[in-house]
């Protein structure tokens, strides 16, 4: 079957206005043309614009998407596969917060009694099942089974981890503001995000530390991550992180 615009619009619940730019960025070609103008969608525009929706729900860019599903080696099936173990991921994601929120209301009307640990429990959970749909395939087969798993059960104070992390950025924008990654306040924000990384790490190493901060750079997913702070950010922590290690 064959869709305009309007009619694949419709189907798929989005604009055409998010189809005719999908188009001009070449994420979503058209089949063809007709003879009087109108965009014509087939079976293989329709399951690759299903797969460019998936990834989108999944939090990944347009210009990641477009990189995956344009990929010679992509798999259409596979791919399916992948969606379904993160989808099934986000579930249990939901689920462990509902548990963890129905809990919360139950000790604040008297039924139960809930430690300070089991507050936090499910958002720690939450934490670590998000990093491994994010980025477990990647790092584990960089890093192993082993050591991922070692970092997962160190997240254990989902507060402190927080907290840090929160000091940690604010730290950092304000180096940036600077202007110098060299700068006290620089390296004390490189020290704090070091601090951080030990609470997933086994082991600390000026190389290791050094890497991660060159992947800031490199890999978009994290660039975005820094630089929805303050733009340029990522490369700036980088740059602090590389006088750091080598000081």
């Amino acid at each position: 079957m064959e869709y305009t615009v309007q009619k694949l619009a419709h189907l798929a619940g989005i604009s055409t206005r998010t189809l005719r730019f999908y188009d001009e960025i070449d994420l979503l070609k058209p089949a063809r043309i007709n003879s009087s103008g109108y965009r014509i969608y087939g079976k293989n525009e329709v399951d690759e614009l299903q797969q460019i929706l998936f990834y989108r729900e999944l939090g990944f860019s347009l210009d990641q998407i477009k990189e995956i599903v344009h990929a010679p080696e992509f798999d259409k099936t596979e791919a399916l596969i992948r969606h379904r173990i993160q989808l099934l991921g986000k579930k249990r994601q939901l689920e462990t917060l509902i548990i963890n929120v129905e809990k919360s209301i139950a000790a604040r009307e008297g039924r139960i009694k809930m430690s300070d640990k089991e507050k936090f429990e499910g958002l720690k959970q939450n934490m670590i099942d998000e990093n491994e749909i994010k980025y477990g395939k990647e790092i584990r087969k960089k890093y192993g089974d082993e050591a991922v798993n070692r970092s997962n059960e160190k997240v254990t104070d989902y507060e402190a981890i927080t907290h840090l992390e929160k000091e940690m950025i604010e730290t950092l924008v304000e180096a940036f503001h600077d202007g110098d990654p060299a700068s006290p306040i620089a390296q004390k924000a490189v020290d704090l995000h070091k601090q951080w990384l030990m609470y997933y790490w086994h082991d600390y190493s000026l190389d290791a530390h050094k890497g991660i901060a060159r992947m800031y750079v490199d890999d978009e997913r994290f660039t975005s991550y820094y630089d929805k702070y303050q733009p340029g950010l990522a490369l700036f922590l980088r740059d602090a992180v590389q006088i750091y290690t080598t000081n």
